[in-house]
């Protein structure tokens, strides 16, 4: 009868085919003696044409190497055979139990008392197979399952090896099931939504797979899903979080609320959300998403993070969701209205209308927003496109704000020059003062420096909105210059005292260069 010998990492090694017992075939002289004790050097003997052989669970009939030699315990291959037919017949068995009860407690008591975990994975692959070519609620019985399992006695590592010897196998006719690889994508992706999987795990899981396999489109597929699933989950959230401002105006709470959700890179799917829910309301809620849209940007959305947002809206505006009457110029406005408030450039209408389908009606959306902010007085009537809200109170807030500098260079008081920005109650807004002070600094060379930093030390004034300020003086430094011919030394000077003072991000230049331009 054939024998067999099972090891781990077969490197360099080598032997005759039924060699006895003795050291024919040792590749090194002090192999006689372990092969007086039972060990020896031997070419492996698997039947692979066995129906019970599986190639992607040979690994599991390997031992491992002692004191760094490779020892090749010699064992019977109908004992190997046995064993893993036994087991496989006692899985099925189980999980056909199972399937009937619902008891999980009682399947995993029957693992334990089969007593060999090293074969989890073969369970795993066993038991998404039988419920893929069941019914549904077999399926999800098996989701549930696994879950249950991973918290229990499988490792993270079993639940992966044994994706991997179901995917290896996919293409055998045990797997011979309609839509199976659909079915495989889905399993994953539950995995990976139950906690059961990380999603590095299906990286893990794909490069373990031969290259130009069908299998890795499985993987794909369930990356996918999982991606999709997520996006929706933030989307309900999302949807709380915005009809809770529209209802409350409480924009700090919003913000942290997103800080919560700890999920920036979500950054453009809420802007597409929060715009389609104002347009689906009153003017009030319009202007208010626009108001939002400002102190995002300055707080924690990047000018990416909008562009991607108004891209996914624009994308998404013909379909039934968005059916919402003149929604093209609605969209139009909210484009048009982002470059009036600094949160998108001219230029970035000209990227958000590159990306979107050549010859599609969205296009002729971005060109209206384009003609908008050329028209004369565009920014006053942007500011008050929807007819209500802080359109005017912007430009009154900027009036406010010049006069409370002036009151405060005249010999004011610091305290009560921050109490008045506290009253105005435009935070979202705080860059112009910070704009307008830095103006005055250079005109008069006075304490608005001082004045800044009570407003940094107390909080009123944030590093982001101490940067937004910052940045906007830096943009127009060549207009500044025609009036204020130091304009540009000046601002060097203050950037410096900024970065010393922790006002803005370490990201904002800080040499005279990079602020002159």
């Amino acid at each position: 009868m054939l024998s067999a010998f099972y090891f781990s990492g077969a490197q360099g090694i080598e032997g005759a085919q039924g060699a006895p017992h003795g050291n024919q075939g040792a590749p090194h002289d002090n192999q006689g003696a372990q092969a007086n004790q039972g060990y020896f050097h031997c070419e492996s003997h698997i039947d692979r044409n066995d129906p019970n052989h599986d190639s992607g669970e040979e690994k599991y009939l390997l031992s491992g190497a002692h004191g760094g030699e490779f020892q090749l315990e010699a064992v019977k291959v109908s004992d190997v055979d046995e064993k893993l037919r036994q087991y496989q017949n006692e899985i099925v068995s189980i999980i056909h139990k199972y399937l009937l009860s619902d008891d999980i407690l009682k399947l995993i008591q029957s693992l334990g008392d089969l007593a060999v975990p090293e074969y989890n994975p073969i369970f795993l692959k066993k038991l998404i197979t039988l419920a893929v070519d069941g019914k549904n609620l077999g399926k999800e019985m098996a989701s549930v399952l696994l879950s249950a399992l991973h918290i229990e006695i499988f490792s993270t590592e079993d639940i992966v090896d044994g994706f991997v010897l179901l995917l290896e196998s996919a293409q055998d006719t045990e797997l011979d099931i309609l839509d199976a690889s659909n079915e495989l994508a889905l399993f994953l992706a539950r995995a990976v939504i139950d906690d059961v999987l990380a999603p590095q795990n299906l990286e893990e899981i794909c490069s373990r797979l031969p290259p130009n396999c069908s299998a890795t489109e499985t993987v794909q597929m369930a990356q996918s899903l999982v991606s999709v699933h997520h996006a929706g989950e933030y989307m309900r959230q999302y949807k709380s979080i915005i009809q809770e401002y529209f209802f409350s105006d409480d924009i700090p709470v919003l913000i942290q609320s997103l800080k919560d959700l700890a999920v920036p890179e979500h950054n453009p799917i809420f802007v597409k959300k929060l715009i389609i829910l104002a347009m689906d309301g009153k003017s009030h809620e319009k202007e208010m998403a626009s108001v939002l849209l400002s102190s995002l940007h300055i707080e924690i959305f990047s000018t990416e993070d909008i562009v991607n947002g108004f891209v996914l809206l624009l994308e998404y505006a013909e379909d039934s969701e968005l059916g919402i009457l003149d929604a093209s110029n609605e969209c139009a406005l909210y484009l048009a209205r982002a470059v009036v408030d600094d949160v998108l450039s001219p230029l970035k209408l000209e990227e958000i209308g590159s990306r979107l389908p050549p010859n599609c009606s969205a296009t002729v959306t971005v060109r209206m927003a384009q003609s908008l902010i050329s028209a004369r007085h565009a920014g006053d009537r942007l500011l008050n496109c929807w007819g209500v809200g802080t359109g005017w109170a912007v430009e009154d807030t900027k009036d406010n704000i010049t006069k409370l500098l002036d009151q405060y260079e005249s010999g004011g008081v610091v305290a009560e020059a921050c109490q008045c920005i506290r009253d105005i109650g435009m935070p979202f807004f705080n860059h112009e003062v910070v704009k307008k002070a830095l103006v005055l600094a250079m005109e008069k060379n006075g304490t608005m420096l001082d004045l800044l930093q009570e407003c940094f030390s107390e909080g009123l004034i944030t590093v982001n909105q101490m940067t937004k300020g910052f940045s906007r003086i830096k943009d127009k430094l060549d207009d500044l210059a025609l009036d204020i011919p130091t304009a540009s030394e000046k601002f060097s000077f203050y950037v410096e005292h900024a970065q010393e003072k922790g006002w803005v991000l370490p990201t904002f230049g800080s040499s005279a260069a990079d602020c002159s331009h």
